[in-house]
C-alpha cells in the first residue's frame, strides 16, 4: 500500500501515514457509518497481497508495481479534479516527494511483486506487518521524540519471535524461500525509511494529503516505467484476471482505499483508524487459503498473532503523568 507524504506524526507500520490534524473542510460524517468503511479498508488491503500473486502471474514484478501505482495516480488525479484542487508545487517539495515515492512506492511495491513469485501471499502479508518492528527500531536512532521504553523493548522482541515462529525456525527454516521472504522482509523495511524521511522532509508542507499522495504516485509511477522499459519487455498479452487484479490493486487497493482512510482519520482520529494495520495479515492469510489455495501450518497463524501483538506493544506511547 502506498502512503500518503504529509503527516504530522506517523505511525512506523506500513499503512498510509495518519495526520493528526483534520484535513481540509469541516469535520463530517461519511455516508457510511465508519465501521462498515473500517472493515471495507481492511479487506481490500488485505487482499492487495492476492492480487499481487495474481498479476505475477502473468506480468513482470516492475510491470505489476507500475499498474499498482499508476492505476493509484489515476484514481486519486480524479478525486482532486472533482474537487478542483492542484498539486503540490515547488522544486523543493518534488524532489523530496521524488525520494519518498522510491522508498515507500517504488521499491516495496515491486520487492513484494518479486517476493511472491517465490513465495505465498499469505507469507508476504504476515511480512508486511513486521513493518512496525522496523520502525521501533529505526525510531530509537533515528527520531529524538521516540524514547526507547520497557515495553516497546518487549514488543521488539516478541515480535522477532513471531517472526522466527512464522518462519519455522526449529525445523530449520524447511520450505520456506529465503530470497523470497528476504525481499517481503525488506519491503517491510522501506515502509518506515520512508516515514522517517518524510517526517524530517515534508511534514507540515502546504497541500491536502489527497494532492501530495497523487503527486507521490506521479513520481512513482515515472521511476516504474523508467525501470520496466529498461528491465522487462512490453507484454505480449493481457490477461482478464491478472489485469484486473492489477487494476484493481491500484485503483481500489491504492487510490480509492487511501481516500477511504482520510475521511476515517477525519472522522474517527489517527488512533482507531491506523488499527487498520492489525487486520491486514488475517485478511490476507484467509484470502490466501481460500482464494488461491495455499497451504498454512499452525505456525503461520500462530506466528503472526505474536507478529501483531509485537508490533502493538511497539506503538504503545507511555500515559502523561496525571497531575494532583
Amino acid at each position: 500500500m502506498s502512503a500518503p507524504a504529509t503527516p504530522r506524526r506517523t505511525s512506523s507500520g506500513s499503512t498510509p501515514a495518519l495526520s493528526s490534524a483534520p484535513l481540509r473542510g469541516s469535520r463530517r460524517t461519511g455516508a457510511l457509518d465508519w465501521r462498515v468503511r473500517f472493515a471495507f479498508l481492511s479487506v481490500v488491503w488485505g487482499f492487495s497481497f492476492l492480487f499481487i500473486k495474481v498479476g505475477t502471474g502473468a506480468y513482470a514484478p516492475f510491470q505489476v508495481a507500475l499498474g499498482r501505482v499508476f492505476f493509484g495516480a489515476l484514481a486519486l488525479l480524479a478525486v482532486l479534479l472533482v474537487r478542483r484542487e492542484p498539486l503540490p508545487r515547488g522544486r523543493r517539495t518534488w524532489g523530496h516527494l521524488a525520494v519518498a515515492a522510491l522508498l515507500l512506492n517504488t521499491a516495496p511495491f515491486a520487492l513484494f511483486a518479486y517476493a511472491e513469485q517465490t513465495i505465498t501471499s499469505t507469507l508476504a502479508g504476515i511480512c508486511n506487518a513486521t513493518s512496525p518492528l522496523w520502525g521501533m527500531a529505526l525510531s530509537l536512532v533515528a527520531l529524538s521524540e521516540d524514547r526507547p521504553t520497557r515495553r516497546r523493548f518487549a514488543g521488539l522482541g516478541i515480535g522477532f519471535l513471531g517472526v522466527l515462529t512464522v518462519l519455522g525456525a526449529w525445523q530449520g527454516f524447511t520450505g520456506v524461500d529465503a530470497k523470497g521472504t528476504a525481499l517481503a522482509l525488506l519491503a517491510s523495511l522501506c515502509y518506515p525509511i520512508g516515514w522517517i524521511y518524510v517526517r524530517r522532509t515534508l511534514a507540515g508542507t502546504s497541500g491536502s494529503p489527497v494532492a501530495m499522495t497523487a503527486a507521490q504516485l506521479m513520481v512513482s509511477t515515472v521511476q516504474l516505467a523508467a525501470v520496466s522499459a529498461l528491465f522487462t519487455s512490453a507484454p505480449a498479452a493481457f490477461p482478464l484476471w491478472p489485469t484486473l487484479a492489477v487494476i484493481t490493486l491500484g485503483a481500489l487497493g491504492t487510490g480509492a482505499a487511501l481516500q477511504m482512510q482520510y475521511g476515517l482519520v477525519t472522522e474517527i482520529g489517527p488512533t482507531t483508524a491506523q488499527m487498520v494495520t492489525y487486520f491486514i495479515p488475517v485478511i490476507a492469510t484467509t484470502a490466501g487459503v481460500l482464494v488461491l489455495g495455499e497451504q498454512l501450518h499452525w505456525n503461520t497463524p500462530v506466528g503472526a498473532l505474536i507478529v501483531l501483538a509485537g508490533a502493538a506493544l511497539t506503538q504503545a506511547r507511555p500515559q502523561p503523568a496525571k497531575r494532583g
